[in-house]
C-alpha cells in the first residue's frame, strides 16, 4: 500500500515525494529507487525522517496494530496532515486515541477509504440524492468480511446515509477456521444489523453467505432499489416499478477504473490524495476524515462486542479492546487450528 500511496502523490501536481522510512533497510532502498527518492531521504526511523525533512503530509502504511503509535508520533511532531491505511486500528481505544490526538493538535487525519471515489459508488450516491429510489430505508452489504473489507463496505453504507453515526448494533459470527490478517483475527462469517440515528438500517451478510444480499451493496428506498455489482448483473443498476436500468459508470468497477495497467494501484488512490490535498489547502473536512472513520470503526467493534455480550450493543461503545481478539485469547472462541494444537 505504501507504493500505491506514493504513486498517487507523484501523480498530483502539487506533491513531491521527499522521503521514506522502513525498519527493513533494503525495503526502504527499493522503495526509494522506485520513486527516485535521494539517499538522504531514506530512513529506518520515521521520527528521524520527520525531524530531518519536515514533510507536510505523511502516509502511514504499516500494519494496523501500530497505526496508533505512529499516527500519534507524527501528530506530536507537527505534521500538517496524516493519511493512514485502513483498518483504523486493532482496538477501539487506539482508534479514538488517533482521532483525539490529531484533533487536539489541529492535524488533518484521513484514512484511505478510497472506494468512496469510485464511480459505482459516487453514481449510486447521486441517484440516491436525486430521489430516484425515494427515501433511503436500508443499506445491505453482501461483499467480503466484516473487519477488513468492512472498513470499506460499512464506510460506504455510512456515506450513503450522509455519514450519520449508528445508535445500536446486534450481530453474530462464526470463527471455526483460524484466519489472521495483519496479525489480527478475522471471523469467517458475520451477520450484523445496525440502526443509524435517523432510523435508516444497515445490514451485513458476509462470506460464505454474502450472496444472500444478491449484490455487493444494495440500497433499498421507499420507491426503488439501487444495486452495486449485482449477482449476474451490471456494476450499477437502478430498479423502479419493476423496471431495471443499467447505469453507466464509465467501465469502473468496485476496485479500479480500468486504466491501471502498469500501475501499483488505482486511480481511486489518486482521487483520495487529491481530496486530502484540497482539504489541507481549504480547511474543509475530508470525506475520509478520522472523525467520520470512527463511525465505521465503532460499528465494526460493536458487532464483535454484541457477540461477546450475546445481545444488542447500544452506542456510544464503552469498551477499549477488540472483543474478537479478547474472546480468542480467553478461549471463549477457539478456531480449529488452535483446537488441533491443544489436542496434540
Amino acid at each position: 500500500m505504501g507504493y500505491r500511496h506514493a504513486e498517487a502523490y507523484t501523480n498530483h501536481d502539487d506533491c513531491r515525494l521527499v522521503g521514506c522510512a522502513d525498519i527493513v533497510p533494503e525495503n526502504a532502498v527499493a522503495f526509494a529507487d522506485a520513486f527516485d527518492i535521494p539517499d538522504d531521504g531514506i530512513f529506518e526511523s520515521y521520527e528521524k525522517m520527520l525531524d530531518a525533512l519536515e514533510p507536510d503530509i505523511v502516509s502511514v502504511t504499516v500494519p494496523p496494530a501500530i497505526h496508533a503509535d505512529i499516527v500519534v508520533g507524527c501528530a506530536r511532531r507537527d505534521v500538517e496532515a496524516i493519511h493512514c491505511e485502513k483498518p483504523m486500528a486493532t482496538e477501539w481505544a487506539d482508534a479514538r486515541r488517533m482521532v483525539q490526538e490529531c484533533h487536539r493538535r489541529d492535524v488533518q487525519l484521513t484514512f484511505n477509504r478510497q472506494r468512496r471515489f469510485g464511480r459505482p459508488f459516487t453514481e449510486a450516491k447521486r441517484l440516491l440524492d436525486a430521489g430516484e429510489i425515494g427515501e433511503l430505508r436500508r443499506v445491505e452489504i453482501g461483499w467480503g468480511d466484516f473487519y477488513d473489507t468492512g472498513a470499506h463496505t460499512v464506510d460506504l453504507a455510512g456515506m450513503f446515509n450522509d455519514d450519520r453515526p449508528a445508535e445500536w448494533v446486534i450481530a453474530g459470527l462464526d470463527y471455526r477456521d483460524e484466519d489472521v490478517r495483519f496479525g489480527v483475527h478475522q471471523e469467517n462469517q458475520m451477520w450484523a444489523q445496525w440502526r443509524y440515528t435517523n432510523g435508516v438500517y444497515g445490514m451485513a451478510s458476509t462470506e460464505p453467505e454474502a450472496e444472500f444480499v444478491d449484490a455487493a451493496l444494495l440500497l433499498r428506498g421507499t420507491e426503488g432499489i439501487i444495486r452495486i455489482d449485482a449477482t449476474d448483473g451490471p456494476m450499477l443498476e437502478l430498479e423502479r416499478g419493476g423496471t431495471k436500468t443499467e447505469i453507466d459508470v464509465g467501465g469502473e468497477t468496485m476496485h479500479h477504473t480500468g486504466a491501471e495497467e502498469g500501475r501499483y494501484g488505482s486511480e481511486f488512490h489518486d482521487r483520495a490524495v487529491a481530496e486530502i490535498v484540497d482539504s489541507l489547502e481549504t480547511g474543509a473536512e475530508s470525506t475520509i476524515s478520522g472523525r467520520i472513520g470512527l463511525n465505521t470503526t465503532e460499528i465494526l467493534f460493536a458487532g464483535y462486542e454484541s457477540v461477546r455480550r450475546r445481545g444488542r450493543v447500544d452506542l456510544p461503545l464503552d469498551i477499549d479492546d477488540n472483543p474478537l481478539t479478547s474472546m480468542v485469547d480467553s478461549g471463549a472462541i477457539v478456531p480449529e487450528p488452535a483446537l488441533e494444537e491443544a489436542e496434540q
